[in-house]
């Protein structure tokens, strides 16, 4: 049985489990706005202890808070406005990655979303362990910094929305409204910045046992190449596609002339190539140049896979690669084993140097978006290229779950800085505004403005999503 049907069992269990406690306690829910609250008293004994034990660190962490808390607002503002960006300007990027600006987080998402970015499998367990450890920890934090500062917590609990299932579950610590307004405008953004401080806090400590898990649970093992190699040729100058003469060639001809499947042969006066369709449907755009690949030993043998052995040699970096191929020469053939299967390959002449080559393509994982040096940053710790082996059957699992805990935590933090009224970073914003002016009418109409102004841009993202498809 996959996991994936264990997981199903658990989620169904966990579903049958809070609805009987929540039926059973009953009297303790309570229905506010479009939620509905369990409220209690769990926790307030141990952040009222903590608060006390450490004041002097608070106060000076309440400092560190606040700057993390602007520095979120500003990184979240700007990625929003990114997002606009690309939407606005870049609608094919958009109806390839099919993906709504407004995406809740949900199990198994990498299935649900179509062309999830190459996501890891993220399960229930992933999701209600990783809910628990970030909501606990986001309104601990809050607690902690509210009893600091001699601001009462009425109640803390979790909510849900009574139209979904009891699964989306929401930590929170209630204060006392009247208690909260009386506090310091300081406090108050201490108080509202330190849920977002405990998610960085949470994504730093778990990034750093994602490197040390990772650094005993897998071994580098081979080398994963991302494509064929391949070349640009002018339009013009192809002549033959699929065995059939072409005159003034062009990007339609050519496509008509392509194969649905499999490689098609496009010759020049000087060389051959290989093309794929799906490989020049990428290229529509393209009038004067198009990229194909070059007629080389690994295309020919459809080579996939990572390369872990060549001719009993082992593969662990491209440097084993690039050593290895030049023990051979042009029309030697080798053995090569990867981790889908064993090639017996003949090597040709690289077009460029001289030198034996395979013809693989290894393309540059430095990322210049915002969102690519993140990308590059969370993997940072891996060599590029390398194929890593779980050292043990759990590896993956557990390093997905990492994995998932750090992305998750950061983008929490993120999003909730967001000066928007539905998160800690509209009242956070609002109460600069109001320091910053000195006036609360001017702040309560800066607050609206941009709360609107953003939602208006939210609009604009779903219209242009929208639209994307037609």
């Amino acid at each position: 049985m996959s996991f994936i049907k264990y997981d199903i069992i658990i989620l169904s269990l966990f579903v049958l489990f809070v609805s009987l406690f929540l039926y059973r306690n009953r009297k303790n829910l309570k229905k506010e706005g479009l939620l509905f609250l369990y409220k209690a008293k769990w926790g307030i004994t141990l952040i009222d202890k903590t608060a006390k034990k450490f004041p002097k660190v608070l106060k000076f962490l309440s400092h560190i808070s606040i700057g993390v808390g602007y520095l979120l607002m500003a990184g979240m503002l700007y990625l929003f406005g990114k997002i606009v960006y690309l939407y606005i300007v870049y609608p094919s990027i958009v109806r390839e990655i099919k993906i709504p600006p407004i995406m809740p987080l949900i199990p198994y998402i990498d299935k649900i979303v179509p062309n999830a970015l190459g996501l890891p499998p993220f399960y229930f367990v992933y999701f209600i362990i990783i809910l628990a450890i970030i909501a606990i920890s986001h309104e601990f934090a809050h607690g902690i910094f509210m009893r600091r500062y001699n601001i009462h917590i009425k109640s803390t609990g979790f909510g849900f929305f009574p139209f979904f299932l009891p699964v989306f579950l929401a930590a929170f610590v209630e204060q006392d409204e009247k208690s909260m307004v009386k506090a310091s405008k300081f406090q108050q953004k201490a108080v509202l910045a330190a849920g977002t401080f405990a998610n960085i806090l949470t994504a730093i400590l778990f990034f750093g046992i994602l490197i040390l898990f990772f650094s005993f649970a897998f071994n580098p093992s081979g080398v994963v190449f991302d494509n064929y190699a391949y070349t640009a040729v002018g339009v013009g100058a192809i002549s033959i596609v699929n065995n059939t003469p072409i005159e003034n060639a062009n990007y339609e001809k050519i496509l008509e002339l392509t194969n649905e499947k499999g490689f098609t042969k496009i010759q020049t006066s000087e060389e051959d190539y290989l093309i794929t369709k799906d490989f020049l449907e990428l290229q529509k755009n393209n009038s004067e140049f198009i990229a194909v690949y070059f007629d080389a030993p690994a295309i020919n043998a459809e080579l996939t896979g990572a390369i872990l052995e060549i001719e009993d040699s082992k593969i662990q970096s491209l440097e084993d690669l690039s050593k290895t191929l030049e023990k051979y020469s042009s029309g030697d053939k080798v053995n090569i084993k990867t981790n889908e299967g064993e090639y017996q390959i003949i090597l040709d002449e690289n077009p460029e140097t001289g030198k034996a080559w395979l013809g693989i393509n290894f393309n540059n994982l430095e990322r210049s978006s915002v969102f690519g040096k993140f990308m590059n940053f969370l993997t940072s710790f891996k060599k590029p290229h390398v194929f890593y082996e779980p050292a043990f059957r759990t590896s993956k699992f557990i390093y997905d779950f990492i994995w998932w805990l750090v992305l998750i935590s950061l983008s929490v933090a993120l999003v909730n800085m967001l000066p928007m009224g539905i998160f800690d970073g509209g009242r956070f914003f609002y109460l600069t505004m109001w320091q910053i002016t000195g006036s609360e009418k001017k702040a309560k109409r800066w607050f609206a403005f941009v709360t609107y102004f953003l939602l208006g841009l939210l609009f604009v993202l779903m219209f242009f999503w929208a639209t994307s498809f037609f």
